[in-house]
């Protein structure tokens, strides 16, 4: 996957500046002119867990959850809680879908909270302007940048990535997170299969384009493919799952298996993972 730290949502958002919120796939706005006094970091999804050996009483927190008031923004590995207020959008449905391209933004977590995806959602300032950004280009980027951080945060480098519905689609090893990609935009046969998913992922100026990049082994897992392994990998604390809507985890795949086919095939698979 490609990494552009331009997308890097924990750098890009700051207490008490406005932002508007759209939706990647079209530019419909989906929060306009939001001002936060806190954007603050949500504890991994097990930290309940670990109360009671913090504390010499019983837990404290069991009965309380994290809802963010509505100057709040929480964020969490693959996606940000907001405080839906008295926005006359918020869905009935617990399904968040963009009203213009039908897209599934994220779910509503209660009655006043929403939870958008990260590979959903492009936040700016709201002195700029929607500029749109390939789509697998910015999946990619946004994976990439979990990746990268649950990996420094928590020394983990494998991951499960699963879709809104529990089901896992894929199983990522990270291999390597300082890449650099060089290619020749002349003569590239590579850069044919990767403009049928429908972007082109280099500069489109001079004769070579370079960009950064992670490097991962990877199993898909749907349709029944590698389950022993899914599940072992399921019952592993040294994997952590990733959650994502089941289209995104589906364009992830198809890149992976896109990026794939451009390697020489003596470079494809390494111990019976794919590259």
């Amino acid at each position: 996957p490609l990494i552009d730290l331009a997308f890097t949502l924990r750098e890009s958002l700051k207490p008490h500046k406005k932002y508007v919120f759209y939706c990647q796939s079209c530019g419909d706005i989906i929060v306009k002119d939001r001002k936060f006094l806190r954007v603050l970091p949500l504890p991994s999804e097990n930290w309940s867990d670990l109360v009671e050996e913090w504390c010499c009483h019983p837990n404290p927190f069991a009965r309380s959850t994290l809802h963010p008031q509505h100057d709040d923004c929480f964020l969490g590995d693959t996606f940000f809680l907001l405080n839906s207020g008295n926005e006359s959008h918020v869905p009935e449905s617990p399904i968040v879908i963009c009203k213009r391209c039908k897209t599934m933004l994220g779910e509503t977590i209660s009655s006043d909270t929403i939870k958008y995806y990260v590979t959903e959602v492009i936040i700016q300032p709201s002195e700029g302007s929607f500029s749109p950004v390939p789509r697998s280009q910015f999946v990619q980027s946004m994976i990439a940048q979990c990746l990268l951080e649950l990996s420094s945060a928590k020394s983990t480098f494998r991951f499960t990535v699963k879709a809104d519905n529990g089901k896992t689609y894929v199983l990522i090893w990270l291999l390597n997170s300082d890449t650099l990609l060089v290619e020749s935009l002349g003569s590239s046969s590579s850069l044919s299969v990767l403009t049928l998913f429908g972007d082109i992922f280099v500069p489109s100026s001079g004769p070579v384009g370079t960009w950064n990049a992670v490097k991962v082994l990877y199993q898909p897992c749907i349709e029944g493919r590698n389950k022993d392994l899914a599940d072992a990998w399921e019952n592993d604390l040294g994997v952590h799952p990733l959650k994502f809507p089941s289209e995104t985890c589906l364009e992830l795949l198809l890149t992976l298996g896109l990026s794939t086919a451009s390697l020489p095939p003596s470079l494809r698979c390494m111990n019976s993972f794919q590259v």
